[in-house]
């Protein structure tokens, strides 16, 4: 192994470190699944670690981190006809704040979106990103990450049961 080579990989494994656990938040409130988020967050640590050397030379490499778990997460749903069916559900998260039902509730909710939806809202509100930071990270117009965005809402609003109002709040 070169010097070049160590280095490289001791700052990708110095970033995967830092990263991971908010790349582990995201991923879960976007597959709904404690397994799937871990296996989604390898999946896109793998291809990061793969392209590390560009990488690494990003204005922004976690949110280059972020576009390749995003998109391998879309990825993993337009392949799944194929894939594993879950037997039982097991949720073995600890909720160490906040109201765990809410949280429960919330993610539940959450995997009943499609899933484009579930990644707008997700990028949107956990990531306070903006909708030209969402609609570049799925390769997308601000235009189609609106639509979206709004459908995503409303749907959610329906399966938790929260009347519509004027507010924008949810």
């Amino acid at each position: 192994m070169t010097r070049q080579s160590a280095a490289a990989e001791a700052e990708f494994g110095e970033f995967a470190a830092a990263q991971a656990s908010q790349l582990f938040r995201i991923a879960y409130l976007l597959c709904g699944d404690w397994h799937e988020a871990q296996d989604l967050v390898q999946i896109a640590l793998t291809k990061l670690f793969v392209a590390w050397g560009r990488a690494s030379r990003a204005d922004n490499v976690g949110s280059y981190a972020r576009s390749v778990l995003v998109n391998s997460y879309l990825s993993s749903r337009r392949l799944r006809r194929n894939g594993e069916l879950p037997v039982a559900e097991v949720f073995e998260a600890v909720v160490t704040d906040g109201d765990a039902d809410l949280r429960l509730t919330l993610v539940a909710a959450l995997r009943k979106l499609p899933p484009r939806s579930r990644a707008v809202v997700v990028l949107r509100y956990l990531e306070d990103l903006s909708i030209e930071s969402v609609a570049s990270y799925l390769g997308t117009t601000p235009a189609a990450v609106k639509s979206l965005n709004t459908r995503g809402i409303a749907q959610l609003r329906e399966h938790l049961g929260v009347q519509q109002t004027g507010s924008t709040k949810w």
